[in-house]
């Protein structure tokens, strides 16, 4: 079998899959997950078989016209590089892992076959970007992916929480969609084509009129479906979806595929220094704002989420220095250990059963209870905090060395300007991040919260897909040199310059983190704030509930009595109420956005009733009321339409007679 055709199956299999699903979710509900898991392995497997045959050497290209449209032909297209073979393999794999693990994490819900079918039409529509040569087809998965997380997002519609979480996710992601798609036809009008090969060998040829519109256009939808600054407000709301979608969503699916399309069309963008000095500084302001962010969730399910958003400025700000194997790199790498994150988070969430203990500050022997999700998320936090020698180390270094050589003057295409502002930005956020994932290790793991009901061993399903994603969180970063081919070619080790300031950069921040977390835990204890611990336990234990309904609440409450000790407060002191309401962005854009939007249809509503209804009431009032005159004339007595056609006769008469006098007498 060819190499195209296995990859024409890699998308059409999850596709197959969450088609029968619906079908037979609730005839066949023993068919249920098998459907789920066999076509999501199979795609992995033949991404697999894929990448090996492609073997990062020169691209397969295959086309056959979709449809004849007279002027701007839509292809059928496939291209595959390094860059494609290697994302669609952590497309399949981490697929495959969400939907193993939603068979235990999920299987009391009743809505779990329509669940398991939108998580499958989702992993195909991801892998019909990652494969796609045509911009337009390219455009059909883009979409199909934003509907997608707007159902998933939304699985417990019962909630205000995830009813609210899914609407916004998907306007905010139309809202950048919708110059992304002014600027998908204006690059394939000056390219003539909307065939990726086509447009950059145009770009190559000096071919595009407006190349910093079109960049700014396309950089918005980018923004929007990889929540970077301003439209990432949507992504820690999404987290009142199920933990394993949120695992889909920020590891393989949905966030990676604007950074894919950027590092897919990089020289489009680098056609214009404008554009990647625009896109450095949004990476920079999502990497410093999303780390403070992050440091002030209580909830651990949005301190992941803001990480996510971190990591992807990071991969952005590799892209805006014109390094897309190092984005690509951390792309992988950050896939690995932030599908291990959250899917480590829905182990504890499921082993705590209850609303109150999904805050870190309420939680306490977790470590011992659950050791497979202690074990697995301290490996995937070293990795995030960037240690070595796990996999985030080594990718994240490989941006900081992109960074470093466009701020000395050596990048081609990226001005100077660019990398001294990733650079700079990055080496603060591996601070920032060491210390969020610092704290939230020692909350999780290490509070003196309430204690969590036990609920019992957790289902092999769940830690079992854990170990699995730990062993490229722990390995992938040394795999740098053997796969550099499937990267252009380009090197990604660190440099020595880098590894000091980026791994002293976390150090510090480890150390900063714990040794305020020992000071505000020793001065608790003095104050003996462990006598409201049983109290916090008793509630908790009276308001347990399944797992699904638990997790989608995510209120900012001031701190309970019995809550373990925060260091966050302590590392941002004043800045702390700010950084947990996201530094009121949300507030901005309801006095910015929302509410003229909501006058202003007011003011539609207030015309439209009152002036136009006005108008079409009294159109209707006129022949309404001569109809009533008209009406009871008709009493049906003949004598008095006689008389009435005789009366009128007479007003004739008299009335013929006094014109011919006026004439006469002229």
């Amino acid at each position: 079998m060819s190499t195209t055709t296995l990859a024409v199956l890699v998308p059409l299999l999850p596709f197959l899959g969450a088609v029968a699903g619906l079908l037979l979710g609730r005839s066949a509900p023993g068919f249920v997950r098998p459907l789920a898991v066999l076509p999501a392995l199979a795609a992995a497997v033949l991404a697999v078989l894929v990448a090996v045959r492609q073997g990062g050497g020169k691209p397969i290209v295959a086309s056959t016209e979709l449809t004849p449209t007279g002027s701007v032909p839509i292809d059928l297209a496939l291209y595959l590089d390094g860059f494609a073979v290697l994302v669609a393999v952590l497309v399949g794999v981490v697929a495959t892992c969400v939907q193993l693990y939603s068979t235990a994490y999920l299987r009391e819900d009743p809505r779990y076959p329509s669940y398991a079918a939108l998580v499958s039409l989702f992993t195909s529509a991801m892998l019909l970007v990652v494969y796609s040569g045509d911009l337009m087809v390219l455009l059909v998965g883009w979409e199909i992916m934003g509907i997608c997380s707007y159902f998933l997002v939304g699985h417990y519609w019962e909630t205000e929480a995830a009813r609210s979480a899914s609407l916004k996710a998907f306007l905010v992601t139309k809202l950048g969609d919708v110059p992304f798609l002014i600027g998908l036809f204006a690059l394939a009008a000056d390219a003539g084509s909307f065939e990726i090969t086509k447009i950059l060998g145009t770009v190559a040829a000096g071919g595009l009129d407006h190349p910093t519109l079109i960049a700014l256009l396309l950089l918005a939808g980018v923004a929007g479906k990889s929540a970077q600054f301003p439209l990432h407000t949507w992504l820690p709301d999404a987290m009142a979806g199920p933990t394993p979608v949120s695992a889909l969503i920020h590891a393989a699916t949905m966030v990676a595929a604007g950074i894919y399309f950027v590092a897919r069309l990089l020289p489009v963008f680098a056609a214009s220094q404008a554009a990647l000095v625009v896109m450095a500084v949004m990476a920079a302001v999502t990497m410093l704002g999303s780390g403070l962010a992050a440091l002030a969730q209580d909830d651990i399910k949005r301190v992941l989420a803001y990480s996510t958003v971190g990591q992807l400025g990071y991969m952005l700000g590799a892209l805006a220095v014109g390094d897309r194997g190092a984005a690509i790199f951390h792309l992988l790498s950050h896939g690995a250990f932030k599908a291990l994150l959250f899917l480590g988070a829905g182990v504890i969430i499921h082993a705590a059963g209850t609303n109150s203990l999904a805050a870190m500050s309420r939680m306490d022997g977790l470590a011992k209870r659950i050791p497979d999700a202690f074990w697995t998320m301290t490996i995937a936090l070293l990795a995030l905090a960037a240690i070595p020698p796990f996999a985030g180390f080594f990718s994240k270094e490989a941006v900081l060395v992109a960074a470093e050589h466009a701020a000395g003057g050596h990048s081609e295409s990226a001005p100077s300007a660019a990398g001294w502002v990733v650079l700079v930005a990055g080496v603060l956020t591996a601070l920032l991040t060491a210390a969020y994932a610092t704290r939230l290790w020692l909350m999780a793991f290490r509070g003196r919260g309430a204690a969590a009901p036990d609920h019992g061993k957790e289902p092999v399903a769940m830690t079992g897909v854990l170990w699995l994603l730990a062993i490229p969180t722990i390995g992938f970063g040394l795999a740098a040199g053997p796969i550099a081919d499937w990267f252009d070619g380009n090197e990604l080790t660190p440099s020595l310059t880098t590894s000091v300031l980026g791994t002293g950069a976390a150090a510090v921040g480890a150390v900063l983190t714990y040794a305020l977390w020992q000071r505000a835990t020793a001065k608790a204890a003095a104050v003996g704030y462990g006598a409201g611990a049983s109290a916090s336990a008793a509630a908790a234990e009276s308001a347990a509930e399944t797992p699904e309904v638990a997790e989608v609440t995510h209120d900012h409450p001031a701190v309970p009595a019995g809550a373990a000790p925060d260091p966050g407060r302590a590392l941002l002191g004043p800045l702390h109420r700010h950084a947990a309401d996201g530094f009121h962005l949300d507030a901005v854009y309801d006095r910015v956005f929302v509410r003229p939007v909501r006058a202003a249809a007011s003011l539609v509503r207030f015309l439209d009733r009152e002036v136009v209804d006005t108008y079409v009431r009294g159109a209707g009032a006129g022949p309404r009321l001569l109809g009533s005159l008209v009406r009871r004339a008709q009493t049906g007595n003949v004598q008095s339409y006689l008389s009435a056609l005789l009366a009128g006769a007479v007003v004739l008469a008299i009335a013929t007679a006094v014109l011919a006098n006026v004439n006469a007498g002229s």
